[in-house]
């Protein structure tokens, strides 16, 4: 098996799944640093990533563009069909997709990736279908553990360790 594409959710998963509005109705979103520095290293081992999203967010438009991720889609009602769709622009299977969520937004996403992750917070439903429950929380690294259990699986920890040595 040969993950080369990871498909991210954003709210529960990338953030803790809370959303604040200032007096003045602008969002405000926190992202964990330790989870954008191995999206960005998992780029640099020539692999793919994906955010697949809900919501439609600026911010979460500039996050993508921060580490790099070029497939990016907000607004998505049906995330498998999407994901779908980039899997044939990609020429790969759902063999080679491994994905986090963590609500019943993301199911039927879950359900038909090779490989799929939940948050240790994700919502029962979906921890019944996960290949992995993770330790960490959405929005607290969460995204870190997953790409690094992927980085042992694969056997990539030489490499990814020379990104930043």
């Amino acid at each position: 098996m040969s993950i080369e594409l990871i498909v991210l959710d954003v709210d529960g998963t990338m953030t803790d799944g809370k959303i604040t509005y200032t007096q003045n109705g602008d969002e405000i979103k926190s992202f964990c640093v330790k989870d954008g520095l191995a999206i960005s290293s998992w780029i640099k081992l020539g692999k793919s990533v994906a955010i697949i999203t809900g919501r439609e967010s600026k911010i979460v438009e500039r996050r993508a563009k921060e580490l790099g991720i070029k497939y990016f889609y907000q607004g998505v009602n049906n995330k498998k069909e999407v994901l779908e769709e980039l899997l044939d622009r990609l020429n790969l299977t759902m063999d080679s997709v491994a994905s986090i969520g963590d609500d019943l937004n993301d199911y039927n996403l879950l359900k038909v990736s090779k490989l799929s992750f939940v948050p240790n917070n994700a919502s029962p439903y979906v921890k019944e279908i996960a290949s992995i429950i993770l330790s960490k929380n959405g929005g607290d690294g969460a995204v870190r553990e997953m790409i690094e259990y992927l980085i042992e699986l694969k056997n990539l920890k030489e490499e990814y360790l020379k990104l930043w040595l």
